[in-house]
């Protein structure tokens, strides 16, 4: 499939749902971020709000329920009813033929040796399999007890939360933080790495995790879709993609991404899934969201540098009260002596850099790193970091919680009447949806 880019221009209309009607989360929340804005959007509709759980692992291995204690803090985060089934997704703790897993393979294996890890493509396949017989069967269950807490006569809404998929296996976390942060001697290339049997391993992983999911997802619930419609409801699904994102780059909205985005490849294959929903009259949208700081930020150091230029964006789409407040916020954040108008020069010197030139086409992503862009990318970061008072509270972090308010409102309101099966998300968009909330 050749995505053609499509950006929302224009301010959906609000959504129609209304109290009676049903969100289902497939996924679990953790901390703040994404799939918390639609959420809040569909609780202050009045919607009735059920979850899903990954379900947590034994000190043996072992895929289990929620005990009493964690279902309840799960559903006190969530703010609704939890389907207490194992959802987790993927491959990387199933045993194969042997006994063995993918992490328990890679138990003995040194990091340095990272090229030699036989992995083959049968091996793959065969854990990819049972992994997904787990998936389905579980969520099959899912479903069924989902089918009974649907009201005749409601609207459904379906929102896909599953994403990454690095195998459990503390080799992974030295060599990707080499491939993510390296620098100098340190630096990996990404290519090096994503070509070899490790390399295809993650994006087996990355592809199960993230887009297959999806595909089951829409399988599953087919008959529940069908009854939805029959009755007089609607049934449409959202899911959270990255396909890079539009901020302003000297004063025009450009096209960027973080690079090496090596789940981009699976991201895309998420795309193609809603593609061959929609064909089928089936309301699928992946939303390409823009970048967030998330609890994964601290492998992916750099990825929040395009959050900042949103500063900028709030005031070219109208600033006000909404933008006024957020840019206080954020100056209150930084160091004595720094401010946000060389915070916004920094980010954007960055993002302009002739360095980065080869990597703004849109047709060639994901791209793959080279020591040159890693390096200055992994400078420009930690320089913008710097900046704040308090490393645990940043700026980011602020204008990352203004960018899933944003994104949770367009997706609510964009799935109530789908428009397309891919549509991006970018600055411009979520700045107006901000000020003119």
């Amino acid at each position: 499939m050749t995505t053609t880019f499509a950006p929302l221009t224009t301010l959906p209309a609000p959504a129609g749902y209304k109290a009676g009607d049903v969100l289902f989360l497939c996924g679990e929340l953790f901390g703040r971020g994404y799939a918390n804005g639609i959420v809040d959007e569909a609780r202050a509709a009045g919607m009735t709000v059920i979850g899903a759980t990954v379900g947590r692992r034994d000190g043996d291995g072992t895929l289990r329920p929620l005990t009493a204690e964690e279902l309840a803090e799960a559903e006190a985060n969530l703010g609704g009813r939890i389907i207490n089934v194992p959802l987790e997704a993927g491959f990387d703790m199933e045993p194969g033929d042997d006994g063995l897993s993918p992490a328990d393979r890679l138990k003995g294996a040194k990091p340095d040796d990272w090229a030699t890890v036989p992995f083959s493509d049968d091996e793959i396949a065969g854990w990819r399999a049972k992994g997904a017989a787990r998936f389905k069967g579980n969520l099959a269950q899912v479903v069924a007890k989902l089918e009974q807490l649907v009201p005749a006569g409601a609207n459904v809404l379906f929102v896909h939360t599953m994403a990454g998929g690095i195998p459990r296996a503390r080799f992974f976390m030295p060599l990707l933080n080499r491939v993510f942060k390296g620098t100098g001697d340190k630096y990996l290339p990404s290519e090096r790495f994503w070509n070899s049997p490790v390399g295809k391993l993650c994006s087996a992983s990355f592809d199960e995790v993230t887009a297959d999911t999806f595909r089951h997802l829409l399988e599953a619930t087919a008959v529940l879709r069908e009854r939805t419609v029959a009755g007089g409801g609607t049934a449409n699904y959202v899911a959270y993609g990255y396909h890079g994102c539009e901020v302003l780059i000297d004063g025009a909205y450009r096209w960027q991404s973080y690079t090496p985005y090596l789940q981009g490849w699976a991201k895309m294959r998420l795309e193609e899934i809603a593609a061959e929903a929609w064909k089928k009259g089936i309301g699928a949208t992946v939303f390409n969201c823009p970048e967030i700081q998330t609890n994964s930020s601290a492998l992916f150091l750099g990825v929040e540098i395009s959050l900042y230029p949103l500063l900028s964006a709030l005031e070219r789409e109208g600033g006000g009260p909404v933008a006024d407040e957020i840019r206080k916020r954020c100056a209150a954040l930084l160091k004595e002596g720094a401010s946000l108008d060389t915070l916004l020069k920094q980010a954007n010197s960055y993002l302009a850099s002739p360095l980065l030139a080869g990597f703004g086409e849109l047709a060639a992503w994901p791209h793959h790193n080279t020591q040159e862009q890693a390096e200055l990318m992994l400078d420009c970061s930690a320089r913008l970091l710097g900046m704040n008072s308090d490393p645990k509270n940043v700026v980011c972090a602020e204008l990352s919680r203004a960018v899933f308010k944003g994104v949770g409102r367009l997706m609510f309101d964009c799935s109530w009447q789908p428009q397309a099966p891919v549509l991006w998300l970018g600055h411009s968009i979520i700045a107006r949806r901000l000020v003119s909330a």
